[in-house]
């Protein structure tokens, strides 16, 4: 098991959201690998947790990495629309694309699931998007 590769792989999918056209029109550049100290307003994406499993065994290096991308409005009053339309151009941006990582190889990347809640007494919205990536240790 190597949790090596989690680095590579935050990387890239952080540098392929950023790079996303449809993304952009929609959250312009608040694309967060870190959440500024005080929340920006309007849609925006931040890259979430991470869980790691070894899919290692005698003969090759390997992991599973389930990770969440949030999609959260601010408190101006966003609805669900907006933050669902900018949760589907992140699942679009990440579907089907070869990843390059810089350590390791995507084996492969799949959506799993999205959950949608409203946060602050109703006033924001959030979705979350977990994802599924396969990554061999070369």
């Amino acid at each position: 098991m190597s949790y090596g590769a989690g680095v590579a792989l935050q990387a890239a999918v952080y540098q392929q959201l950023r790079a996303h056209p449809a993304l952009a029109d929609l959250v312009g550049d608040a694309i967060f690998d870190a959440m500024p100290v005080e929340a920006p307003s309007g849609v925006h994406v931040s890259l979430g947790s991470e869980d790691v499993r070894s899919l290692g065994d005698t003969t090759a290096r390997g992991s599973r990495h389930d990770f969440i991308i949030s999609v959260m409005s601010g408190s101006d009053g966003a609805g669900f629309g907006a933050v669902k339309a900018a949760a589907v151009a992140v699942a679009d941006a990440l579907e089907d694309v070869p990843l390059q990582l810089s350590r390791g190889q995507l084996a492969g990347l799949q959506f799993l699931r999205a959950t949608a809640r409203r946060l602050k007494n109703g006033a924001a919205r959030q979705v979350d998007l977990t994802f599924r990536a396969r990554i061999d240790q070369i």
